[in-house]
Order: structure tokens, then sequence, then C-alpha cells
């Protein structure tokens, strides 16, 4: 399981919204430009509260590895895939269609890409709603004083006999 730590920033219903600051693993990553590791922003995200966290919690929020990579693979492999094999297609399509073979290649490429674009947003949306896809919250590794009013003030000690 890959898993990351952030505070529960607000509680909604059966949701949190949890902060978390960017890992040692962020730096490394090639792609983190493109996330906003560059500008040092934290993610956010949002989890199913099914451990009771409260504002200020520290938790840890995790994600299936096999889910991970198969969610990867998706994201990463299937554009470069469909762009290969529709610039393939559009080639051996350019004589039915009295094109270039370049110009057919090229078009059939960027088509084939975007529409794997639009069906990959469309499975983002469908998997936003359901419980699989996303992220979970795994533990409360820390409950906040300032969160939690009644560890502030406890009850007196009645001292008296």
């Amino acid at each position: 399981m890959i898993s990351e730590q952030g505070f529960v920033e607000r509680v909604s219903g059966g949701k949190a919204v949890v902060r978390i600051a960017r890992s040692s693993a962020c730096t490394a990553c090639q792609s983190r430009e493109s996330c906003g590791e560059a500008l040092g922003k934290d993610m956010i995200v949002e989890v199913a509260n099914d451990l009771g966290a409260r504002e200020g919690d520290r938790i840890e929020i995790g994600i299936r590895s096999g889910l991970f990579l198969i969610l990867s693979l998706l994201i990463y492999l299937l554009p470069v895939t469909a762009l290969i094999g529709g610039a393939v297609a559009g080639g051996a399509s350019a004589g039915a269609l009295h094109m270039n073979p370049t110009v057919a290649s090229i078009v059939g490429g960027f088509l084939c890409m975007a529409v794997t674009f639009y069906v990959l947003k469309r499975f983002d949306r469908s998997a936003r709603a359901q419980k699989e896809f996303g992220p979970k919250m795994t533990r409360i590794l820390m409950r906040s004083e300032r969160a939690h009013p009644e560890h502030l003030n406890p009850e007196p000690l009645n001292l008296e006999p």
C-alpha cells in the first residue's frame, strides 16, 4: 500500500478534507512540475471519514499498490499507445482517403489520442464516485488537542473526602 500522512483541514458529513505536504518522493519525480511541486503547493485530498477523524488530526491515507499501478498505466501508457496506433492506422488508410501518408498519420494519431483523453476524463468522473478507486483513511496518527476541547479542559478532580 502506498501511504502518505496529512492533517484534516475540515470534516463535512462523512468526508474529510486532508492537506498532505509533499514528500521526499515528490522531489525525485520527473512529473513534479505538472502537479505543483515546483510551486511548493500541498496536495488537498477528500477521503471518506471512516475512522471519525476531526479537524487538526494527523492521519494516514493510502491507496493499494496494484490499483495505483493500473491507474498509472491507464494515464500514461494508454494515450501513447493510442497516438502510435492512430498514426499507424492513419498512414495505412491514407491511400483510401486520398491523403498524404504523413498528414494522415498525424491526423490519425492525434484523433485517437484525443478520443483516449476524452474516455479517460469520463472514466475519472465515474471513478471518483466509486469508493474503491480513491485513497482511504487508514489510521489516525495523532489527535489534535486544539480540535478536541475536551482534552484541554478535563473534568476537575474532586479531592474532598
